[in-house]
């Protein structure tokens, strides 16, 4: 079975803050934020849409590529969103078929 690892951005709903982070159950750790099971910054600025998500076959290359995009400025993270999700329309919904 290979496993595969994900780096993803959320927001709140006003699409003014923003969350990068890594796993390897989207799912899941998406689903945490959303219920604010997880205490800390998600849960604190209501970090509830995921906006972005790339994945990786190597855990290795998906911590690289979640520090590259958390060093990277605000303005490089959006560009990443509206690239691909130029609505900022919440992914949480179509993500079910991932696992």
């Amino acid at each position: 079975m290979n496993k595969t690892y994900y780096v993803y951005i959320l927001t709140n709903k006003w699409n003014r803050v923003l969350y990068v982070g890594v796993t390897g159950d989207l799912l899941r750790r998406v689903y945490q934020h959303r219920e604010k099971q997880i205490p800390g910054f998600t849960s604190r600025y209501q970090l509830t849409k995921l906006v972005y998500f790339e994945s990786f076959k190597d855990p290795t290359c998906a911590i690289e590529r979640e520090k590259q995009l958390k060093a990277g400025s605000r303005k490089r993270k959006i560009h990443h969103v509206e690239r691909s999700n130029p609505r900022w329309k919440d992914l949480f919904p179509g993500i079910a078929s991932l696992t």
